[in-house]
């Protein structure tokens, strides 16, 4: 894989974005403050994310960080004054990273492969736990340490870590605010692969490019089916199945793989 090159970022962090083929590579940038989160990245997050579901030539989504770290969680000093308010950095009308469904928000639609390393707390996990595939190099520092600030963690924590790894977990990890390592995050399911650090990257871009390959109507149903599933029960899901299978089956991608299928080649897949 080739280098991504971050940009010069403002003092207040920002965050990049590169098109490769149809991934959208999503870059934290504020490495000089182990990518702490400021409101202009949120936003800016925010606007990625909304980016990736906009456009019809983007398939998958790549979040990864520049310098050492993923992040070490909120930047409290440029946050807190938000959080005494009740506001959220990002605003109505955009696609939510954390992917809560909250009202106002967009929920993302296509699918998003994170690639964490080194210090990854707070928010940096609760992002995480927000997209679908995680990859996570093999000195990572893991802590939802909110309880540690006087504060709770709101970003999806809460719900996804016990969803995961089970309610005794979760507490463990939730109340103590510990320190803990990538195989115990792969242990509990909040990561899905561990490899040498440095190859985080590379290894989230090449699954994301697996994706990229398959029929785009096809991988976004899958995903929404599989969300349902977990978020409303496996009745609610498969009353999709029939109407969601007529309308795919009916898609010029279905056609394209069949015929790829008769004339033994890959599938070129438009996504219509």
């Amino acid at each position: 894989m080739s280098v991504v090159t971050p940009t010069t970022p403002p003092a207040e962090g920002c965050i990049d974005t590169e098109v490769r083929g149809h991934v959208l590579l999503i870059g934290i940038n504020r490495p000089a403050k182990r990518n702490g989160w400021t409101a202009p990245m949120f936003r800016q997050l925010a606007e990625a994310y909304t980016r990736l579901d906009d456009d019809p030539e983007l398939r998958v989504g790549v979040l990864h960080a520049f310098g050492d770290h993923f992040t070490a969680g909120l930047d409290l000093p440029a946050i807190t004054e938000y959080m005494k308010r009740g506001e959220k950095a990002v605003p109505f009308g955009l696609v939510e990273p954390h992917d809560l469904g909250m009202p106002g928000y967009r929920r993302r639609t296509k699918p998003m492969v994170v690639a964490v390393k080194g210090i990854t707390f707070t928010v940096g996990i609760e992002l995480m736990l927000g997209a679908d595939i995680v990859i996570a190099a093999d000195d990572c520092r893991f802590s939802q340490l909110e309880v540690q600030r006087g504060i709770m963690a709101t970003g999806g924590a809460t719900l996804r870590m016990a969803e995961r790894a089970g309610l005794g977990n979760a507490m463990l990890h939730l109340l103590t605010a510990d320190e803990f390592g990538s195989a115990e995050a792969l242990r509990l399911h909040f990561v899905q692969k561990v490899v040498p650090a440095g190859q985080e990257l590379e290894e989230a871009l090449r699954l994301a490019e697996r994706i990229a390959a398959q029929a785009p109507l096809a991988v976004v149903a899958t995903r929404q089916n599989v969300l349902k599933a977990v978020e409303h029960g496996p009745l609610a899901a498969m009353a999709d199945f029939i109407e969601t299978q007529k309308r795919l089956s009916n898609s010029e991608d279905a056609a394209e793989g069949v015929r790829s299928f008769i004339e033994r080649r890959p599938s070129r897949f438009t996504g219509r």
